[in-house]
């Protein structure tokens, strides 16, 4: 790779993953294209199964004052990082898939008869609670965190971007436009967010963490 490429992450990455970058000759932007803060909420109504479809929301519970209390219920999530996280501080996860769609079927064909409470951020997607409740499945919803779309417009001629999520793909278009840079994704969700703007320069990521980005980034422009 003689060029250097000039590569946007919508959001801070850990040092060692910017260091991957730097050292196959990236020019790397960071900036955070969204924000999460923690909301204040009740645990009183909770149900006997958890669900998490992301590492904020396992965030916000940890900091509550009750979150002992809840590690006694199953738990249902999306995301091998979530899960890590979950596991890690004592929770007992019995499923959890790659995509909300995958975690929602599972629910749906084996434990239809449980009970469950869906920790959820502002800008959740519809599609697990819509098949919950098409189904008939017992569930509320507490929402425990909530994201702030935090725009800027980059003057930079970039080569690729990286996405995240559906909501730093509505975050980045906000301000700037996509015209033939590539966009590499962290999975189906936030690839459609592109693809609902016609946007068809597209790379997925082959699992939903941040490494597995950053390898078809390398791996692209090395090729």
């Amino acid at each position: 790779m003689t060029k250097q490429f000039n590569i946007l992450s919508t959001k801070k990455l850990l040092p060692n993953q910017k260091q991957e970058l730097l050292d196959a000759h990236f020019t790397v932007i960071e900036e955070d294209f969204i924000e999460t803060t923690i909301n204040n909420f009740e645990l009183s109504k909770v149900n006997d199964n958890l669900i998490f479809t992301s590492q904020n929301a396992v965030q916000s519970i940890l900091q509550h004052p009750k979150c002992e209390e809840l590690k006694s219920k199953n738990v249902f999530s999306v995301g091998m990082k979530t899960k890590d996280l979950l596991t890690q501080n004592g929770f007992n996860v019995v499923a959890y898939t790659g995509y909300a769609s995958d975690l929602s079927e599972i629910i749906t064909l084996i434990y239809s008869g449980e009970s469950f409470t869906f920790f959820s951020g502002n800008l959740r997607r519809d599609i697990l609670p819509n098949t919950l409740k098409e189904n008939g499945i017992t569930f509320n919803e507490i929402e425990v965190y909530e994201t702030k779309l935090t725009s800027k417009k980059t003057s930079n001629k970039l080569d690729g971007i990286l996405f995240f999520s559906p909501s730093a793909v509505e975050s980045y278009l906000k301000l700037n436009t996509i015209k033939d840079e590539m966009c590499f994704c962290i999975g189906e969700t936030t690839a459609e967010a592109l693809e609902n703007k016609k946007i068809k320069n597209i790379i997925i990521a082959e699992k939903p963490s941040v490494e597995n980005v950053i390898n078809e980034v390398i791996e692209y422009y090395t090729n």
